[in-house]
């Protein structure tokens, strides 16, 4: 269900829509002799006339910049390079994204370097700034429940803590379709996809014109993927691999999750906590288990819910302190506000605050036959939520909870 905020992690020409498009403009402009070697990356180190690239992919290349070399400037989305503007050696900084040609040396990994172009990483971050408020301001996400090829609609079921409503996401010609890897959290490894591969259950996050009524979006953009949400109880954890192994309440199997740098990992505070799960029995149908309980009670008994007789999360200590790392866009609105960016400012969560027995939320990627799936979010403290309702933890995390959620040309 920073590049979530579900699917929000990849940052202009460090990934996303901006790398795809930058990779065609810079493809298209090279015009030198195939002898040329070429890489694209992110400068890691400068240091006099030499620079350490980090590229997309492979080893780090360390870069000998001519005296005669061109070094051009482009801006973040550019199409071409008629608007480029010369600079000097000097000019380039740590994070910029750079297209490096030149001629390969003797030593492995290493190149000497007749032209650069460049993407300022002070542009990247102001680009990426926008395009995140974007999405947060026309953006919406939810999971799919019914897709109209003819109609060129995908239907999608948005659900907060004030309840769920249905809304028709409409798609032209001109819309962009990207789709998440099934093994990965970053959005610069979502694929070019089309409505065709849009199917029930899979979330959805799109941006675009919202109609009066809000029942209604036309999108200009429409990102989407298979994930899995694991709504269950703490087996054990390895954290020096970066492994939790979690029991499933809903399916009582066990399950492996990998945890990585971009995984966000927060704690509820138990006030919070309770106030989400009062207002899930208040919105759930008459005769559902843990509806009705009330505001004074504690949740439904263990015999009519499988999470009731879970320990106390107070043993699970949150570390650090609260970001507000702009996050991805959320799929749930909570009180006004957009649920993610209330999640981000939750204290973040160390897997060595993680206990035998507590209760956690998780997104994660479907994950593959070689690997576990990768947990996007983890959410502890979460008790009284499964307590209110088990089968819930769909609504409350979507994959768009990644610093480095969707954000067309902007995300990291």
């Amino acid at each position: 269900m920073k590049s979530s905020a579900i699917f929000l992690s990849a940052a202009l020409l460090l990934s996303g829509t901006a790398l795809v498009k930058t990779g065609a403009l810079l493809q298209a402009q090279e015009t030198s002799p195939a002898t040329l070697a070429r890489r694209i990356g992110a400068i890691k180190t400068i240091a006099g006339n030499t620079l350490t690239l980090t590229p997309d992919s492979g080893p780090d290349v360390s870069v000998t910049i001519q005296p005669n070399a061109h070094i051009l400037r482009i801006a973040p989305g550019a199409k071409d390079l008629k608007d480029a503007t010369p600079v000097a050696l000097q000019d380039l900084q740590v994070g910029d994204r750079v297209r490096v040609r030149g001629e390969a040396v003797s030593q492995p990994n290493s190149m000497t370097a007749v032209e650069i172009i460049v993407m300022s990483r002070t542009d990247l971050e102001a680009r990426r700034a926008r395009e995140q408020q974007d999405w947060q301001k026309r953006g919406v996400g939810g999971l799919v429940s019914n897709v109209d090829p003819a109609a060129a609609t995908v239907t999608i079921s948005v659900t907060g803590v004030g309840g769920k409503k249905e809304i028709v996401v409409r798609t032209a010609a001109t819309t962009v379709f990207r789709r998440y890897a099934p093994d990965s959290v970053k959005f610069d490894d979502a694929k070019p996809s089309t409505l065709a591969e849009i199917h029930p259950g899979d979330q959805l996050r799109a941006r675009g014109q919202h109609s009066a009524d809000g029942t209604e979006l036309t999108a200009d953009e429409v990102v989407t993927g298979s994930f899995r949400n694991v709504a269950g109880t703490v087996n054990s954890v390895d954290a020096a691999a970066g492994a939790v192994n979690v029991q499933d309440l809903l399916t009582k199997k066990a399950v492996v999750v990998k945890v990585t740098p971009q995984s966000q990992l927060h704690k509820l505070p138990p006030e919070f906590a309770q106030r989400i799960a009062m207002r899930l029995r208040g919105s759930m149908p008459p005769g559902t288990p843990g509806a009705g309980a009330g505001r004074n009670s504690g949740g439904s008994s263990a015999e009519s819910n499988p999470a009731a007789g879970m320990k106390p999360g107070s043993e699970a200590t949150a570390h650090g302190s609260a970001t507000a790392n702009g996050g991805g866009p959320g799929g749930m609105r909570a009180g006004g506000g957009d649920f993610q960016q209330i999640l981000n400012r939750m204290p973040t969560l160390s897997l060595t605050d993680l206990h035998k027995g507590d209760a956690l939320l998780i997104v994660a990627t479907e994950g593959s036959a070689t690997g576990p799936a990768t947990v996007i979010t983890m959410l502890s403290g979460v008790e009284p939520i499964l307590q209110a309702a088990p089968s819930s933890q769909a609504m409350m995390l979507t994959p768009w909870s990644l610093g480095g959620a969707p954000t067309g040309e902007g995300a990291q």
